[in-house]
Formats: C-alpha cells, sequence, structure tokens
C-alpha cells in the first residue's frame, strides 16, 4: 500500500461540483468549471480564486483556459468566451439545440460537441458559426483536431483539391459506436471509423504516426490509421468501459470502469503492465515525471510508479469522484464532485522517483558494461581454443 497524503489547500468557492478543470498553457492559471453553474479562475502562485464567470443557465459541463481567455460550455445549449483579466463576458456562441458537453480550441477556431447529435465550428474572435458537422445518430462525446499536412504526403495532398483551402480536419467520437473524420472547410464527413460495438468516450490523436486511439463502453481501446481509416490493432484486456487515455512515448495508458489503468506498448499492442488498488472506475489519469496519476469513483487520487506498477501514494480528501486532475510546479490539483478544488504536495514523490529512475539507469549501464566485457573476454577465451586447435 501507499503513504496516505493530506491536502496543502481546499478551495471550496464552488456551491456544486466540479465537473472539469483546465490549465493555461502558461502554467499560472487554472479554470474550473461546476455544476453551479459558474467558472472560477485560480492563480498557480497562489493558489487564491481570483475570477468568478457567471452567466450561464444551467451547469457548466467543460472548460477549456487559454493564456488570456477561457471557454466554458454548458448544459443551456450555449459556449461562453471569458476575458480572464476582468471576467467579462466576451462572447455567447448560440446554435446547438441540447447541452453541449465538449469544447476544443485551435488556432482560430471553436469547436463543440453536443448531445444534439452535431458538432460545430465557431470563429474564436465572432459570435458566428462557420460550419455544422452532422452525420452521427446519437451524441457527439469528444473531439480532437488536426491538420492534414500533418498526415498527408504532398501527393496525398494533391487528391484533395476540393479541400485545398483549409486542411484542418476534425474528428468526433460519439455514442452511435462511430469516430468520423470531418473537413473543416466543407462539413464533408472525410472517414467513418467502424468496429467499436459501444459508445466512444475518450480520444487521443497521435497525427506524426497517423494514428488515432479510441475508448469505448465495449471494453476496447482501437487503433485507427487517420488516412486510410484502417483498424490497425484492438485493445482488449479491460472488463469495463474504457473512460480515460493518455499518450507518452508510445506507451498508451487506459483508465476503465474495471478499476484498473492498463498500459500498452503501441508497436506491438502489447499490456506491459495493470495498475491496480482503485475501488471504483478510474475516471480520469495523468503521466508526470515517470509517475502515473490517477483520480476515481472512489474519492482517492493515486501516485503509482510507471514502470513497476507500485503504488506509491494514495491522496485522501475527497467525498465523491475525482472528474479531472493537472499537474504544475510539483503540485497535484484535484477536481471533484464534492464541489472541492484539492491542491496537493507531490515534491517528495517526484524526487523519490527521479532517485530511483537514476538508480536503474547506474544499475542498467553497470549490467551492460558488464556484458561487454563479459563478451569481451569470451572472444578472447574463443580465440585462444580456435589457435590451440590450430583453427
Amino acid at each position: 500500500m501507499g503513504n496516505s497524503g493530506s491536502a496543502v489547500k481546499v478551495c471550496t468557492d464552488h456551491q456544486g461540483g466540479i465537473n472539469w478543470l483546465s490549465l493555461s498553457p502558461d502554467g499560472q492559471r487554472l479554470l474550473t468549471g461546476s455544476e453551479d453553474g459558474t467558472a472560477r479562475l485560480w492563480s498557480t502562485a497562489d493558489s487564491q480564486c481570483h475570477g468568478h464567470f457567471q452567466g450561464h443557465e444551467s451547469y457548466i459541463t467543460f472548460c477549456h483556459l487559454e493564456n488570456e481567455a477561457a471557454f466554458t460550455c454548458s448544459a443551456d445549449h450555449t459556449i461562453r468566451k471569458w476575458d480572464v483579466v476582468t471576467g467579462q463576458c466576451l462572447a455567447i456562441y448560440r446554435g446547438h439545440t441540447s447541452i453541449v458537453n465538449r469544447i476544443l480550441v485551435a488556432k482560430d477556431y471553436l469547436f463543440s460537441g453536443s448531445y444534439d447529435r452535431t458538432a460545430r465550428c465557431w470563429s474564436v474572435d465572432k459570435e458566428k458559426q462557420i460550419q455544422e458537422f452532422r452525420g452521427h445518430r446519437n451524441c457527439v462525446l469528444t473531439l480532437a483536431h488536426y491538420s492534414s499536412r500533418d498526415v498527408l504526403e504532398e501527393e496525398e495532398e494533391e487528391e484533395e483539391e476540393e479541400e485545398k483551402v483549409s486542411r484542418d480536419l476534425l474528428v468526433t467520437g460519439s455514442t452511435d459506436c462511430t469516430v468520423k473524420v470531418w473537413w473543416v472547410s466543407s462539413g464533408r464527413c472525410y472517414q467513418t471509423l467502424l468496429g467499436h460495438t459501444g459508445a466512444v468516450l475518450c480520444l487521443i490523436l497521435d497525427a506524426p504516426n497517423r494514428e488515432l486511439f479510441s475508448g469505448s463502453t465495449d471494453y476496447t481501446i482501437r487503433t485507427w490509421n487517420i488516412v486510410t481509416g484502417e483498424q490497425l490493432k484492438v485493445f482488449k484486456e479491460h472488463q469495463g468501459s474504457v473512460i480515460c487515455l493518455e499518450l507518452v512515448n508510445r506507451h498508451l495508458y487506459s483508465g476503465s470502469a474495471d478499476r484498473t489503468v492498463k498500459c500498452w506498448f503501441v508497436d506491438t499492442g502489447e499490456r506491459i503492465q495493470t495498475y491496480k488498488a482503485h475501488k471504483h472506475s478510474v475516471s480520469t489519469l495523468k503521466y508526470h515525471a515517470g509517475i502515473l496519476f490517477t483520480g476515481s469513483g472512489d474519492a482517492c487520487a493515486r501516485a503509482f510508479n510507471s514502470r513497476s506498477g507500485v503504488l506509491q501514494k494514495i491522496f485522501r480528501g475527497h467525498k465523491f469522484i475525482i472528474n479531472c486532475i493537472q499537474i504544475h510546479n510539483e503540485l497535484l490539483y484535484t477536481a471533484s464532485h464534492d464541489g472541492t478544488l484539492r491542491i496537493w504536495d507531490i515534491r517528495g514523490i517526484c524526487k523519490r522517483n527521479k532517485r530511483r529512475l537514476k538508480k536503474e539507469r547506474s544499475v542498467q549501464g553497470r549490467s551492460s558494461q558488464k556484458g561487454s566485457l563479459s563478451r569481451l573476454f569470451n572472444n578472447k577465451v574463443g580465440c585462444m581454443i580456435q589457435q590451440e586447435n590450430g583453427e
């Protein structure tokens, strides 16, 4: 068992559960979106609340933070953009006819997915809808974005003449069991990825390797070639819905309702580690400095040695499911349905892990050196025997 940790700070400003937690690219701020219909802005320097965004008419499902602007989406069918300095609402994006459950900001685009079975693209600077992606038979749960420049060769790009103006593509995962890839400029569906037999809950994109990973309620993770639409591999060992994914150095981490996280080597499809100890579904995970941090429906966060799978620490204090975690400056931030944001010091565990990694490298180095000396000795013995035998 791991050691139990206590939070260095507990932020209780929200009056409802926190559904999402976003960290700004510069690491200076955090944004929380809550069941109370508000979002709050926190400084990572002093852990104080420096902004309170009010205006949504229902609960906030998801939020996204840039350095100068914050975005929230809600069950009130709208998306809002906020000034992080003044707290002023800068734009309201209207058009969806049901709960907006996911947003994604890329370049000058704002993408959204909704229970109304559509995804939409908006201009970030204007309250104008640019494109609507219609074709899913059920709600859109998860989004990813990439440019064809990242994945297509020049000759392949020439084949897509009608899409020359904009090479941006949107990926959507739905409860209709499909993943779809869309041209942003035209709204045309480029690929429909078929194979899952349950709702698609999460997506991870690896554009340089032309790969997309999707996790589903059918207990599987599937890998796809995002250019051809070909299904490459199926990862089948989970015994429950796959809720969250993280990709690090060709290692894929998957959190599941079966109370485990599994680590897979992407290139072979081999499952190389299983992380146990959770007493409920694994709702969120994050890799940091050789440590795998998880949040669970059992109200605990945990830290595992990513290589050995050994549980190193349990973070107790939340009362309900942990919906999201972030890490910055060796502080762990956990946001829960109990309405609190908790901050934990992970310097000790990070330091111990660095020492362990250094020791492992040293042992491997000595082992490699011994192996080289042994091979050198054996080669010399072999040569002597050959000489004695007159070979």
